[in-house]
């Protein structure tokens, strides 16, 4: 990893860590979902840099992969468990982060803090030659000795320019893989805690989507728009809120490209017995037997 590299990520975590700041201060109860959603993202915009995905926020049992429309209505209430997860990018270098807060009330703060302090020993952990299935037993073990579960179906994951998931995998379990964290990655971590069974299932799409391919079709309007979204968003992923920027036909026009499999749509990702989940998420560098964590 060359300094230029290394600058962009460490540009692109520093303001990720502030738009994710910022989103913490902005959740309160009447609060909607989309105006915090488009302050986090103007944020990051402001600072230089650019969204690396939407800003996910997932709602006491929504774990991740959910954003708002830009005519979404609903609005936090008092005793809402609440996660923001935040991505921006330089030149393509991400960084990506999370936080949980609740709205209004104390009554899961050990539940927040259970995915808190297991980011702490990850983080701790993760350096060259790591095995990535240490980190994800430790991350375990520290969610279950607070008194909650891992989320096991959920993972951290490596990230190259451009390629939010690209290579390692690191678990919230010790999984047995044999995988290793190596020099010059860049790596987000994030342990999910529990209350529940500790596995999430796929549920209705969450209004973010990612290009898979272009593929000939007559409607002509919608692949303006799918040219439009290659040349806005490229290979990282996108909502319908920032395509009604491109066109105000973007609704109709995105369920016309998911038809003919130009575009595919991320579902909901929710526990499966409707369990209250929290997030904590930093990216790394691995720049020795230490990382540097960049957000």
């Amino acid at each position: 990893m060359n300094e230029h590299v290394l600058s962009c990520l460490r540009r692109a975590g520093s303001i990720a860590g502030e738009a994710r700041e910022l989103g913490a201060r902005l959740v309160d109860e009447g609060i909607r979902y989309v105006d915090v959603a488009q302050e986090i993202e103007s944020h990051i915009v402001s600072k230089g840099a650019r969204p690396a995905f939407p800003v996910n926020i997932g709602v006491n049992d929504i774990a991740a992969h959910f954003t708002p429309n830009y005519d979404d209505d609903s609005k936090f209430v008092r005793g809402d468990v609440v996660k923001i997860d935040v991505g921006a990018h330089v030149e393509g270098y991400i960084g990506d982060t999370a936080t949980t807060v609740e709205v209004r009330t104390k009554n899961w703060q050990r539940l927040i803090e259970a995915s808190e302090e297991a980011l702490r020993m990850a983080v701790e952990m993760a350096g060259d030659g790591v095995a990535a299935n240490a980190v994800g037993g430790a991350i375990e073990r520290s969610i279950k000795e607070s008194g909650f579960r891992p989320v096991v179906n959920l993972t951290g994951h490596g990230m190259n320019q451009y390629n939010l998931h690209s290579g390692l995998t690191v678990p919230n379990i010790d999984d047995g893989s044999a995988s290793r964290m190596r020099l010059g990655m860049a790596v987000a971590i994030e342990p999910f805690a529990t209350n529940g069974p500790g596995s999430v299932s796929n549920e209705q799409p969450g209004n973010i989507y990612r290009v898979l391919r272009e593929r000939p079709m007559r409607d002509k309007k919608a692949l303006e728009l799918f040219h439009q979204i290659e040349v806005s968003f490229g290979t990282l992923p996108f909502c319908e809120r920032w395509c009604v920027d491109l066109n105000r036909e973007a609704p109709a026009l995105l369920h016309t490209l998911l038809r003919h499999g130009l575009i595919s749509s991320y579902p909901q990702l929710r526990e499966i017995n409707r369990g209250i989940v929290s997030q904590a998420e930093h990216t790394v560098v691995i720049v020795g037997a230490k990382c540097e964590v960049t957000t």
